[in-house]
């Protein structure tokens, strides 16, 4: 088999039997494309053909070496290396090679850097500016940033929601998380009064084919990307006037962080947000600590 066959291979086996999601299945791809391209390049300036049992941990340092001379962000470097340490445990197992050329080769180190949260004020603005604006797009964002904001879901388990996922009368979403595990999350009335709405009037506007099972459309009646959205909040993040980056992320993180705040229990957060580890979750306890710090200096500025 050819180099990329067998990458091909590995794909093939996170996806349909490790249940890995179409986005990182995607990530791992370009991440070990990008290291074949490496041994393809240096094996070529030898004369010699590229084969994965000829990878040994000196080329595999040196395929580190040629990322940070290249400048990648340390968590970049880490993630590059963790997808190819599971290629070749993947390689070591199935007996397509003898030895692991990463057994022996440490993951760069990554300062673990805090969740960005908002504040409830500013949350309030963001959602807010959909509501000033009557197109259809507007009307569907007013849906999928409350729905966002009221469960903490990720932007893709949110654009991947389908028909039926919402039920109305007991008032929960289901989604499916990360290795397609599903959680069941509940919704406020006044997201569930926005979602109906949109329901109702504005996706049979968007929706073009009956058969289409996706939620939230865009103008051409397919499902709604997570870059499309993306886009949506960053539009709305400077019409509300907020100077700091935005993402869709941001909202998860600012779910986790007003529900700590207001007295939930970490165990809860950790399930409503789908974190396989508590650990996780812990680190929006430093986020709400520093709230309180916060506040209780704009309260108190003779106490600094």
């Amino acid at each position: 088999m050819t180099m990329r066959a067998e990458i091909d291979s590995f794909l093939s086996y996170i996806s349909v039997e490790k249940g890995f999601s179409n986005n990182t299945t995607e990530a791992y791809r370009n991440d070990l494309y990008q290291m074949a391209g490496f041994v393809e390049n240096e094996t070529g300036k030898r004369g010699l053909i590229p084969d994965w049992r000829g990878f040994d941990q000196e080329m595999m340092r040196g395929y580190l070496l040629n990322l940070k001379e290249r400048n990648y962000a340390p968590t970049t470097q880490a993630r590059k290396v963790a997808a190819a340490k599971s290629f070749f445990d993947f390689l070591v197992t199935e007996g397509k090679t003898k030895e692991d050329p990463t057994q022996h080769i440490e993951t760069p180190k990554v300062g673990r850097s805090l969740p960005k949260a908002i504040s409830v004020s500013q949350t309030r603005r963001l959602l807010e500016q959909p509501y000033k604006l009557e197109t259809l797009e507007a009307r569907r964002d007013r849906a999928m940033l409350e729905m966002l904001y009221a469960t903490g879901m990720r932007v893709t388990e949110l654009v991947s929601l389908n028909l039926g996922d919402v039920d109305m009368t007991e008032g929960f979403v289901r989604c499916y998380g990360k290795g397609r595990k599903e959680r069941l999350i509940p919704v406020h009335q006044k997201a569930l009064e926005t979602y109906k709405e949109y329901l109702d009037k504005t996706r049979p506007k968007l929706a073009h084919r009956p058969e289409q099972k996706a939620v939230f459309l865009n103008r051409r009646g397919e499902r709604l990307t997570r870059q499309g959205f993306w886009q949506k909040i960053k539009e709305y993040a400077r019409l509300a006037g907020l100077e700091m980056d935005i993402t869709p992320h941001t909202l998860r993180h600012s779910f986790a962080t007003h529900m700590l705040s207001g007295g939930a229990d970490l165990r809860s957060v950790q399930e409503l947000l789908g974190h396989a580890n508590i650990s996780t979750t812990q680190a929006y306890t430093h986020l709400t600590s520093d709230h309180v710090r916060d506040s209780y200096r704009k309260s108190h500025p003779r106490a600094e």
